[in-house]
């Protein structure tokens, strides 16, 4: 059970958020526990956005499309963007 706040950076890819292998491990993160997610694009902090989720078997968070048009940017498509991840226990 995930009981602090743990940050980490990734790439995005096809709206999912691998956590990573190490953090599910060391804090033993499970797929019944209901996650708060933040996330915000690499360096930008006025555009953060937070959810709640469930983290699958797989090790894999789903960002919905209603949180990811609210992150987009006109300029900007999220796949493959650097993002900053905070999850903590709900």
């Amino acid at each position: 059970m995930l009981n602090k706040k743990i940050s980490f950076k990734i790439i995005l890819k096809n709206g999912r958020i691998l956590v990573p292998i190490l953090y599910r491990w060391q804090y033993k993160i499970e797929s019944s526990q209901v996650l708060k997610v933040s996330i915000n694009l690499a360096g930008d902090w006025s555009n953060k956005e937070s959810f709640l989720a469930k983290i699958r078997k797989d090790g894999n968070i789903t960002i919905t499309k209603a949180v990811q048009s609210r992150l987009k940017r006109k300029d900007l498509n999220l796949k493959g963007c650097n993002m900053d991840v905070t999850l903590e226990p709900a």
